[in-house]
């Protein structure tokens, strides 16, 4: 059973992925993967992760943003992150990933 839902908007050519529940190793990180490279193919290159509602995320689920970061920027794309919740800020700092994401 997935603890992530996943739910897509478009807003002036950007595409939003309002994300819900936790993004760790397994099923919700394959979810979260799947959802950037389908987007990617359909040529949807600019992607903002809308996290306010993430209530917990792991190593495997920050190496998953690093990733969705590393496909779009080879594919002229951007992903931004959007409404990071303190905890996760927090994480993101310790491991000095605040420094790749805007």
């Amino acid at each position: 059973m997935s603890n992530l839902t996943i739910q897509e908007r478009q807003f002036r050519g950007v595409t939003i992925l309002d994300l819900a529940g936790k993004i760790t190793l397994g099923g919700t990180n394959k979810q979260l993967h799947d959802a950037i490279k389908r987007l990617v193919h359909e040529g949807k290159t600019q992607i903002i992760l809308n996290l306010e509602k993430v209530t917990y995320i792991d190593s495997s689920g920050l190496g998953e943003l690093v990733a969705g970061f590393s496909t779009l920027k080879a594919n002229n794309g951007a992903l931004k992150l959007l409404n990071v919740p303190e905890k996760i800020v927090d994480l993101m700092t310790m491991t000095k990933l605040y420094t790749v994401f805007e």
